[in-house]
């Protein structure tokens, strides 16, 4: 069954925007939640969503978007969480304070969020939930440990709760995102074709695990292009 209700968590112009697109063609009505709304205001207008403030890693925040979510179109039966914290340089040289934020953006919030999701879906015995991983969910870089430990915690809390909710009827997904997405301030080269990540076509593999008869269901799904080295 296609979502009636989604929540998509740490939306912005890339990945959420495309899925954003694609949901509210379908029907879905879509919420869009972000710490700055005001960078999706083109969005709303282009897809009908209805953006909320939300900081992710405050559970008040999470418990109050979702009340304002079921208001304003019903409890989300898809809910996807697609932010994360970001803190580069030497491991000798990076920030406590910065570095706990980064991973609470990352990993805190998507428990949050995939808890409070997963509250209101057990009682229907349906609904999915998504998370955004990235390349460091499998591996760490060099000058990038806070996105790193960010990221595979975000990856065990996915698996953890696919092994709990799945036999309960709720889909639990992780997706590894391994290359860069484009964008207009990153356009792909014209002598690489197809070498950056299609947000569209990112889109479209959530929603093709989202529709996964049960008999089948992943639980992760990792996309690049087809350049990029394993």
């Amino acid at each position: 069954m296609e979502p009636k209700s989604a929540l998509i968590v740490g939306a912005g112009p890339g990945i959420s925007a495309s899925l954003a697109r694609r949901l509210a063609a379908g029907g879905t009505k879509v919420a869009l939640a972000a710490r700055n709304t005001d960078k999706l205001a083109a969005l709303c207008a282009e897809t009908g969503a209805v953006a909320f403030a939300c900081d992710a890693t405050q559970p008040g925040a999470v418990n109050a978007l979702f009340e304002a979510v079921t208001q304003a179109h019903g409890a989300p039966d898809l809910v996807v969480y697609n932010a994360s914290g970001r803190v580069r340089g030497p491991i000798a040289e990076l920030d406590p304070e910065a570095v706990a934020n980064a991973i609470a953006v990352s990993a805190y919030g998507g428990f949050l969020v995939g808890q409070r999701a997963a509250q209101i879906m057990i009682p229907h015995h349906r609904g999915t939930i998504l998370f955004t991983g990235a390349s460091a969910s499998i591996k760490g870089f060099r000058h990038s440990a806070a996105f790193a430990m960010g990221k595979f915690a975000l990856r065990g809390l996915a698996q953890s709760m696919a092994r709990e909710l799945h036999p309960m009827g709720i889909h639990v997904a992780h997706f590894i995102i391994d290359g860069a997405v484009r964008s207009d301030t990153r356009p792909v080269p014209n002598d690489k074709p197809d070498s950056l990540l299609d947000p569209d076509a990112i889109a479209e593999t959530y929603l093709q695990v989202m529709r996964q008869p049960r008999s089948a269901w992943s639980h992760e799904v990792e996309v690049r292009p087809w350049v990029e080295s394993f």
